[in-house]
């Protein structure tokens, strides 16, 4: 089989989606859970179960999304219209998250934020899951795909850094409260759409030369191809453990700045530290990877975010410069722990398909955005309960409570620790990862 090279216009078109995947990633993970304790005053509980029951839903809707998608694929050989219908619904649920009535009591505005978070994650799927699985089906080219990745790693990256330290710093420049927050939502539901709309316009007319087969049997069915790979819920397992750590640091950020360094408007200086060498370094993780190969590459990544984290749990009684550096060296490793799997997922789709003898990418994608999205989610509901533990106290926009040393003390252990264990808890796996280019080399002569 010839390998196709891509074009540069469908590498800039297919990163160009990460800007509103990255936008909807990024802001509610930051700026969620502290917007319902600090500004419309829900508790801890509470809170972290808003944040997450929505992303629940992925669990069934993600593998669904990915059936139906696998058989527009077939039929009509895109998968354009499941991206512009979620390009088209996301930016208004997002939206409409931040527009609770002021009058509103905190369990009011809590279901408010519960529904229109599911509406929003419901759209997120739609678009996300025919997403993830184009790499799959463009090209057979193992080098190829890890280039295209790191392409939109980068914008994705690039997007991160100006959603999470814009929206943030927006809000605080607009004077806070539901004000700030709704001006905020305003301006970054637009930079999401055009986004979602940019990649849709540039790769609707990209015709796989991986053909994904009408998808066959009910949806457990579907879920049971899966589990037949390893390689893929070896990937899968590592990738969820990552996402609940990275999403539990994203949803202490504001707490840490607050609380910490005695500064609300150092969430934008935190996450800046974390995404700004993620975006330096891309291009030496890619590098790396042709040198040592995606899974050693992706271990060196891992341990350097997971000992860095670690040592964030002595935040409080460090300088805010070396703070600030060992969230810098967090955002070294990040860029390496977004590279590396999503590379390597394309590579082991293809493996099984080859295997198999039947296209499923968009069942894998499914899954694979299903567990990325309920770890995300995670991250915040871990973080909320160890504030619930530790008695932090919640708020409305305008007052100010004064925290327990214990409840400051579990902003610090949330930030660093939890997402610490996970990290080396998801090595266990990485390691037993086993793809290489001839065992796809192999797999392609043998198919």
């Amino acid at each position: 089989m010839s390998v196709r090279r891509l074009s540069w216009f469908l590498y800039a078109s297919y990163a160009a989606g990460s800007v509103g995947t990255g936008g909807f990633g990024t802001v509610p993970g930051l700026l969620l859970l502290y917007y319902l304790t600090n500004t419309l005053g829900v508790s801890p509980v509470l809170a972290g179960a808003v944040v997450f029951a929505p992303k629940a839903w992925d669990i069934v809707l993600n593998p669904y999304v990915g059936q139906m998608s696998d058989r527009s694929v077939a039929k009509r050989g895109t998968r354009g219209p499941f991206l512009l219908a979620g390009a088209l619904t996301l930016p208004v649920f997002f939206l409409a998250m931040f527009f609770p009535s002021p009058s509103w009591s905190p369990h009011a505005s809590a279901l408010w934020v519960a529904v229109t978070f599911l509406l929003a994650a419901t759209a997120f799927s739609v678009f996300q899951v025919p997403y993830i699985a184009l790499p799959a089906e463009i090209t057979d080219s193992y080098e190829e795909r890890t280039s295209l990745m790191s392409y939109r790693i980068t914008l994705l990256a690039i997007a991160i850094l100006l959603f999470g330290a814009g929206a943030p710093a927006l809000v605080q420049a607009l004077g806070g409260g539901l004000r700030g927050y709704r001006w905020m939502a305003v301006t970054a539901a637009l930079v999401i759409c055009a986004g979602l709309l940019s990649a849709w316009a540039g790769v609707r007319r990209a015709r796989p030369i991986l053909l994904a087969s009408a998808a066959e049997g009910s949806l457990l069915d579907q879920l049971r191809v899966a589990q037949r790979s390893r390689m893929f819920l070896v990937l899968l397992g590592a990738y969820m453990a990552q996402a609940l750590a990275t999403g539990c640091m994203l949803a202490g950020a504001p707490y840490v700045a607050t609380y910490v360094l005695d500064d609300p408007h150092a969430t934008t200086v935190l996450f800046a530290s974390l995404i700004t060498p993620a975006i330096v370094v891309m291009p030496l993780w890619t590098w790396l990877s042709r040198r040592w190969g995606k899974k050693t590459g992706w271990l060196v990544a891992s341990g350097l975010f997971g000992t860095s984290a670690a040592c964030l749990c002595a935040a409080s009684a460090l300088p805010r410069t070396v703070v600030l550096a060992l969230v810098g060296a967090c955002g070294v490793g990040y860029a390496g722990m977004q590279l590396f799997p999503l590379a390597m997922l394309p590579d082991a789709i293809q493996l099984y398909e080859h295997r198999a003898g039947e296209k499923r990418a968009g069942v894998f994608t499914g899954l694979w955005t299903a567990g990325e999205t309920v770890s995300l989610a995670l991250g915040p509901a871990a973080y909320s309960t160890v504030l619930a533990l530790t008695g932090f106290a919640s708020s409305r926009a305008g007052e100010k409570v004064a925290q327990t040393a214990l409840a400051v003390h579990g902003v610090v252990l949330g930030f660093g620790a939890v997402p610490a264990v996970f990290l080396w808890l998801s090595l266990l796996l990485v390691r037993k990862y086993a793809i290489s280019a001839d065992d796809l080399a192999a797999a392609r002569r043998s198919g």
